[in-house]
């Protein structure tokens, strides 16, 4: 039972820092939202903090693995991947309850680079850059690593775009981007 109060904690945390940023979302709301008592928060989380990071670690897991599975659903062609990433993207931009990404979003929020919460950030885009770093590799391009960095600096600047514009084409647009650094990639192997 202690376990579901906080995963329900967790799971409510998210959603509403997700949905109101992470520093509008006060603790009674969430508690409220919740149905948990103020005891049982300070039970499983010393503070706020403690469960913003619970609240980004299940982001992480979960965006990762769905992100993942996506991709490779899409194509099996090692190649194509590289692309499927950015029509993955334009999925997600479609969906109803896309706010951006959590990670850019506590980063705006909590700029300080020493703040565990920043650091959780850095280490989620860090795990991203290996799996694309991973694709562009198992694609068996020439220079897998500066492919995977342009890949998620795209990523990351269409993200941003769709956030702040709502326009769910950027994905579109950044994927023929990716084509032309993709094909770059390829003639350089030629």
């Amino acid at each position: 039972m202690a376990r579901e109060k906080r995963d329900e904690l967790v799971e409510t945390a998210l959603e509403l820092f997700g949905r109101e940023g992470f520093h509008a979302t006060g603790i009674d709301r969430i508690l409220a939202e919740a149905g948990v008592a103020k005891m049982t928060l300070y039970h499983h989380f010393r503070s706020k903090d403690e469960l913003i990071l619970a609240a980004l670690r299940l982001r992480d897991e979960r965006f990762r693995n769905d992100f993942m599975r996506s991709v490779e659903r899409k194509t099996e062609d090692r190649t194509k991947r590289l692309l499927a990433i950015f029509d993955v993207l334009g999925e997600l931009f479609d969906s109803e309850d896309f706010r951006g990404c959590a990670f850019i979003n506590a980063c705006a929020e909590y700029g300080d680079r020493d703040s565990a919460i920043h650091a959780i950030a850095i280490e989620h885009k860090r795990l991203v850059f290996g799996y694309v770093r991973e694709l562009t590799q198992a694609a068996g391009v020439p220079e897998p690593e500066p492919l995977a960095r342009q890949l998620c600096l795209l990523m990351e600047g269409v993200i941003v775009t769709a956030q702040v514009s709502g326009d769910a084409d950027a994905a579109a647009q950044a994927r023929t981007v990716a084509e032309l650094l993709v094909h770059e990639q390829s003639r350089r192997e030629s």
